[in-house]
């Protein structure tokens, strides 16, 4: 890995990090300034039923999943915020037009030997498939006629170049997907644990002589509200990790398509 590639790397965590931190922060004040507003609930006061329609009831039954709410609104809001992100990167990457039909027109114009042709088409498409075609056409246009290299090192340089430029695209498809595999996994397992202190409430209500009803009606008010929004959270964040990394599956393909035609168009050229 270059020292460009570690600094890039580095900065992309960094960012991460950063994402994660605001969003938790964003939880927490979501937490407290909407769903805890005082007209949500009998009153004015937080401690109070919520109030018995609307949206100011809904927000106000929120607000009585208890502390571990806002972490799950914070983990809603990462998995929103990277998939936005991984929508906009995987876009750019696609370039522009059907990714087929640029990997149909590189094979004719590489049947036709119009290397400068398929570089320009490149230039026109400027995506990650593109840009791993473009040094695999460029290294080819230099190594065809260097008489200093054999056929078989002239096709294991051409092999190396894109590789590399493969390696160099590769890590930009996939980045952040662990974000959003990670919060699919723990998105459930926080609400789980609202979810039991929950019924622990719940349990401690119905222990006293004289069950207390409101409490038994908080406890598993706490429960079931962390259990939605951790299920929710964990439902969007698969749906959204298996769409990208068939996304990115597809594109993988056709950088390996691409890369296989100018490899072999270059050795049955060039006896």
């Amino acid at each position: 890995m270059s020292k460009n590639q570690k600094t890039a790397g580095g900065f992309s965590s960094l960012m991460a990090s950063i994402a994660i931190a605001i969003a938790l922060a964003i939880g927490v004040l979501i937490y407290m300034y909407v769903f805890g507003a005082k007209e949500n609930f009998v009153g004015g006061n937080p401690e109070n039923e919520a109030v018995e329609e609307g949206l100011a009831h809904t927000f106000g039954l929120i607000h009585k999943g208890g502390f571990i709410v806002p972490i799950l609104v914070a983990v809603n809001i990462i998995i929103i915020t990277f998939s936005i992100e991984r929508l906009i990167t995987l876009s750019i990457a696609r370039g522009k037009g059907s990714t087929d039909s640029f990997v149909a027109k590189i094979k004719g114009l590489l049947n036709s030997k119009e290397i400068e042709t398929a570089i320009t088409e490149c230039d026109k498409q400027k995506g990650s498939l593109a840009n791993v075609v473009r040094a695999g056409l460029v290294k080819y246009d230099n190594v065809v006629n260097d008489a200093s290299m054999d056929k078989e090192q002239k096709v294991e340089s051409l092999k190396k170049e894109l590789e590399e430029a493969t390696a160099l695209e590769l890590p930009m498809l996939s980045k952040n997907l662990v974000v959003l595999s990670t919060c699919a996994s723990i998105a459930t397992l926080i609400g789980l644990i609202g979810t039991v202190l929950g019924m622990i409430r719940s349990f401690a209500a119905m222990s006293q002589g004289s069950p207390d009803t409101a409490a038994l009606s908080a406890g598993i008010s706490e429960a079931l509200i962390n259990t939605a929004l951790g299920i929710t959270g964990s439902t969007i964040a698969i749906i959204m990790f298996n769409f990208f990394s068939t996304k990115i599956d597809t594109m993988t393909y056709s950088i390996d398509e691409a890369s296989f035609t100018i490899v072999q168009d270059f050795s049955s050229s060039n006896k």
